[in-house]
């Protein structure tokens, strides 16, 4: 995987020399090769609940779509492999439309509150759920409400993480709600330690 070498066309090296960066980047390119997910990125997916996707479609113009579920619905299959199912939604078909006659896809998963980006290119495979049932009990969220229409499974041509610039720190209700109980925690530690100093 040399996410690098897939992503700077001639079009984009030429690009990069006028600016001046192609030398850098081509020690990138050099250097850069990743034989499929690390520990790293496995354990950084496990802790998403959703992702940006964009597909070609016959138009030849991209889609962009966002893709939402509980914390983890994104399921690692393999070093090479993701995996989700997906839900019923508002029946436009665009993305699994565009995936049959195009399956190249590119994938953005971003974290907010660690301002962290992974940018991978995969090829989409549309899966129906009985022809799999033994990869939809991989895939399926658990304690989460869904209906599900098929899986789409991702093989991973090539990613690399994009630096944290411009990528502003944003919380759900659940990440708020656990920061305050952490810091519920905190106060009350320290008040018995007031109390504690004020008897002595």
């Amino acid at each position: 995987m040399n996410y690098s070498k897939l992503a700077f066309t001639e079009v984009i090296k030429d690009l990069q020399e006028a600016a001046g960066s192609r030398e850098t980047y081509e020690r990138v390119e050099r250097h850069s090769y990743k034989d499929g997910l690390t520990p790293i990125e496995k354990e950084f997916i496990g802790r998403l609940d959703s992702f940006y996707m964009a597909s070609l479609g016959d138009n030849d113009f991209p889609y962009i779509q966002h893709r939402g579920g509980s914390k983890g619905f994104i399921r690692v299959i393999d070093p090479q492999t993701l995996g989700i199912v997906d839900f019923v939604g508002n029946r436009q078909y665009i993305s699994v439309g565009n995936i049959a006659h195009h399956p190249n896809v590119s994938l953005i998963l971003v974290s907010y509150p660690l301002r962290a980006r992974l940018k991978m290119y995969a090829r989409a495979e549309v899966v129906q759920i009985e022809d799999r049932p033994d990869l939809y009990e991989l895939l399926k969220p658990t304690g989460y409400k869904f209906k599900a229409e098929r899986l789409i499974i991702f093989h991973i041509e090539a990613y690399d993480w994009n630096c944290p610039q411009h990528i502003h720190p944003k919380y759900s209700m659940e990440e708020v709600e656990d920061m305050m109980v952490q810091k519920d925690r905190y106060i009350h530690q320290l008040e018995k330690e007031l109390a504690l100093l004020r008897k002595r």
